[in-house]
Parts: structure tokens; sequence; C-alpha cells
């Protein structure tokens, strides 16, 4: 028995201990186990908060680019409402200016006829004192007639009348010739700052013609296109082309005006591709204007370049050549002035071969002539002497500058050539036909000339010469005096001014000649 419950207690040992060896077993797997699913869980939470960090950096690099388009957006809608801010105000500006301009035009012609009229009033008083004082000497010299001559007072009268007309004649030839050099004195500036007033005012019929082009329009709904939205098309427009769009209750028409020829060319033919086109809106209106603009550059510079070729002139520079073709827009009486250059050009040299003179300086001075038509509205001046100054600039020879700034007159002939192209210019634009005038027309200007200088007493002949830019006239010696033949000339003008419409101006020449003739036998 004692054997047997040995056996059983070291069976239960080994089994206590076996138990206690698998436990721990079990206990060590547990651990390792419980370690390894730690570390894996530690894994996946480091691999997903890598992920939603990089996630996180995306989505804030997407709403950083997100914002950065919106700003560039923004700003470039606030830059596109500051500049037509500063184009409104910069046009307002301007008409704020042009309104000051002709207020105080107006408080200087309202001072200036308050000044007319107070001289008038002091005239008028002068000439009321001395009417009193000739009723007075006219009384005193009747008197003393009477008492010396022993006449009635009919015979004295006559003869007091006679020699008072005579006199009083005399006196009023002086004085009008006095005011008249009076006048000539002060008129240029006077007339200057009238005609630059006349024009800030008003432009006539003629301007209307030269500075305005209108354009017709398929309907009248295409009008609201062209406006756009608040206005910003004819905007853009306006600003890109420099000319003045009118839309008014003109069934399907628009009107452009400028005082520019070119630009007004390059807004004309802009208007009419993005009425073709269709498409209105300010980029395709830059984009439109800035291919016209290149395209009419182009246009100008082969006008120039053939003008050059047709009157048979070496190349010139191209500074030269560029300010030519501008020519081709520009008009004067209906005669385009490049056709007219061109003209002048071939005439110069005519005649400078009959007279033996340089005949390439006398073409280049004649095709250049009117090159400062092109830059008038630049600069101030007179064609002419800004055209001299031009190509004096631009290395041309001191005989072409000198016929450019003399064939009106504004200059002295320096030079035999400026007589050339001054006759050349007045030969082109006198002929008949040249100016927009029909041979009737101007043959029937001519015989009203003429027929209103017979009108006047001791006329004997009288001749309209020059194609009708100079009318002289002959007198009977005996019957008008030197005295009377100013006055002839002053009436005549004043005549022909009143009665005649005519291009230009009109010398009047008075002619009077007294001859004596004797023969010794």
């Amino acid at each position: 028995m004692t054997i047997i419950a040995t056996s059983y207690t070291e069976g239960f040992v080994v089994l206590a201990l076996g138990l206690v060896s698998g436990y721990g077993l079990w206990a060590w797997k547990f651990r390792q186990m419980r370690n390894a699913l730690a570390l894996e869980e530690k894994s996946i939470l480091e691999n997903a908060r890598r992920e939603a960090d990089s996630l996180a950096r995306e989505a804030r690099l997407a709403a950083e680019e997100n914002a950065l388009a919106l700003k560039k957006e923004a700003e470039q809608v606030a830059g596109r409402r500051m500049q037509e801010i500063k184009d409104l105000e910069h046009r307002l500006e301007q008409r704020e200016g042009l309104f000051n301009r002709q207020l105080e035009g107006l408080m200087q012609q309202e001072k200036l006829c308050q000044e007319r009229q107070h001289s008038q009033q002091e005239k008028e008083d002068a000439l009321a004192g001395a009417r009193q004082e000739i009723d007075r000497q006219i009384q005193h010299w009747r008197e003393q007639l009477a008492q010396l001559a022993h006449l009635n007072q009919e015979a004295a009268r006559e003869l007091l009348l006679k020699e008072l007309e005579q006199e009083v004649r005399q006196d009023a030839v002086d004085l009008n010739r006095h005011i008249m050099e009076d006048t000539k004195v002060k008129a240029e500036e006077e007339a200057r700052r009238i005609i630059g007033l006349a024009i800030q005012r008003y432009a006539g019929d003629h301007a209307s013609e030269t500075s305005t082009s209108a354009i017709t329009l398929p309907s009248e709904e295409i009008k609201g296109r062209i406006i756009g939205r608040e206005g910003r098309n004819i905007r853009s427009f306006e600003a890109a082309t420099g000319v003045t769009v009118l839309i008014d209750d003109t069934p399907n028409a628009v009107v452009l005006s400028s005082f520019d020829p070119v630009r007004r060319e390059i807004a004309h033919e802009s208007m009419l591709r993005l009425l073709s086109d269709g498409r209105i809106h300010p980029t395709r209106i830059e984009e439109i204007v800035a291919k016209v603009s290149q395209e009419i550059e182009d246009a100008i510079l082969r006008a120039g370049e053939e003008a050059v070729f047709k009157a048979g002139l070496p190349p010139m520079p191209m500074e030269i050549v560029k300010m030519l073709g501008r020519l081709r827009f520009r008009f004067s009486y209906a005669q385009n002035i490049l056709n007219h250059s061109i003209e002048v050009a071939h005439l110069a040299g005519i005649l400078a071969a009959e007279l033996g003179m340089d005949i390439s300086a006398a073409k280049r001075a004649g095709l250049l002539h009117d090159i400062g038509k092109a830059l008038n509205h630049e600069v101030e001046g007179s064609h002419a002497l800004i055209g001299a100054e031009f190509l004096q600039r631009h290395g041309e020879s001191e005989a072409v500058c000198s016929a450019v700034a003399a064939h009106h007159g504004d200059a002295h002939h320096a030079h035999p050539i400026s007589v050339l192209v001054s006759a050349a210019d007045a030969i082109s634009a006198s002929r008949p036909g040249a100016r927009s005038e029909t041979m009737t027309t101007y043959l029937k200007r001519l015989e009203n000339l003429e027929k209103i200088a017979r009108t006047f007493v001791g006329v004997e002949k009288c001749y309209a010469v020059q194609a009708g830019r100079e009318l002289r006239v002959l007198v009977h010696p005996e019957q008008v005096s030197d005295q009377q033949a100013y006055t002839l000339a002053r009436n005549l003008v004043r005549k022909i001014e009143d009665e005649l419409q005519y291009p230009g101006q009109i010398r009047v020449t008075v002619i009077r000649e007294t001859r004596f003739i004797e023969f010794a036998k």
C-alpha cells in the first residue's frame, strides 16, 4: 500500500509539474502573441497616421492653390475695375477741362464784347461831337462865304458841300488805311484765338465730313452688343482705337468720329471685322484692333514706298516714307493729298527740266511739300514750317527744306526750287476738277468774279487770272484817284466775300496807270 501511495504521489507531482510547465509555456506563447499583435497594431497606427498626414498635406496644398487662383482672379478683376475707373476719371477730367476752357472763352468773349461796346459808345459820342462841330463850322463858313462872295444861300451851300465832301472822303480814306494797318498788326494773334475758340465750340459741316465715318449695321439689335454690358465693349473700343463711337437714333448705323484719319481708318476696319466675326468683347476688340493697326502701318509704309517709286526718286529714310504714306488718308477739298503730292512732284520736275535746274531735287521737294499735314495735329505751327523742320531733322538738303517751308509764303524763297514747288502746287490745286469742282462751276465762278468787278464805277477792264485766285482790275485814271483805287479794292473784296463761294482766297489787284505822251518834232 505504501508503494502504491508513493506511486500516486509521484504521478500527482509529475502531473502538477506538467500542468505548471504547460501553463508556463502557454503563458509565454500568449505573451509572444500579444507582443506581436501590439507591434502589428502600432505599425498599422503608424501607417494610418502617415497616410492621414499625407492626405492632410495634399488637401492643404490643393486649398492653397485654389486660394491663390481665386486671389489672382480677384486681383485681375479688381485691376480691370480700377483701370475702367481710371479711364472714366481721365475722360471726366478731359471733359471738365474742356468745359473750363469753353467757359473761359465765353468770359473772354463777353469781356471783349463789353470793351467793344464801350469803345463803340465812345466813338459814337466822338462822332456826335464831331457832327456838332461840323455843323458849327458849316454855319460859320456859310456866313463868311455869303459876306465875301455875295453868294446866295443855295450857291454857298452847294460850294461848301463839295469842299466838305472831298475833305471827308480824304479823311475817311486816311482813317480806313490807318485802321487797316493797325488791324494787320493785331489780326494774326486775334484770328488764332477766335478760330481756336470757334473750333472748340462748333465743328461745321466740313469738320463733320472729314472727321467722321458711318458704318451700316445689319440690324438694330447689334447696337446693344457694340455697347456691351454697362458699356464695357464701347469703352474698350474707344480706348483701343482712340476714336469716339457715336450711337444715336439713326437706324442701323453707328458713327466713328476722330480728327486723326489713320485712327479713324483703324477703327472703321476693326468695327467691320468685329461685326463680321460676331464675337464682341473687350479681349477680342483688343486683338482685332492690334491686328488692324499693324496692317494699317504696313499699308502706310507700302503707300509711301509706292509714292517714292511713282515719283521716280531713290529710296528715302524710313521715317520720311512712313510719314509720307500717312498722307494717303488725308484729303483737302476731296483731293487726296498723297496723289496731289505725286502730281506736284511730276509738275515740279517738268518745270525744272524746262529751266535747266536739278530735276531730282525739284521732284523730291514737290513730293514732300505737304508732309507737314501728316503731323500738324501733333506739332504747333503751319504745315509748311513744321514739315520743313521734320525733313531737316532727318537729313534732307537745304534746298528741299527751303522749298517745303516757302511753298505757301510762310518763309522766304531762298532757293529757285521753292518757286517751282509753289507754282506746281498752285497748278495742281487750282486746275479744274482737282478739288471737287466741275468745269461748269469753275467757269461760272470766273464769270461771276469778272461780272462783280465790272459793276463798280471807273472800272475799264478786269481779268480773272491764276485759275480764279487773282482778280486784276484796270481803272480809268481820270475817274479814279489813288485814294479811290484803295477804297475800290476794299469794296470789291467785301462784295466778293458776300456774293461768291470759292476755295482758298482771291487776291484783288487794282491797277491805275496814267500815261503822258508827247512828240518832239
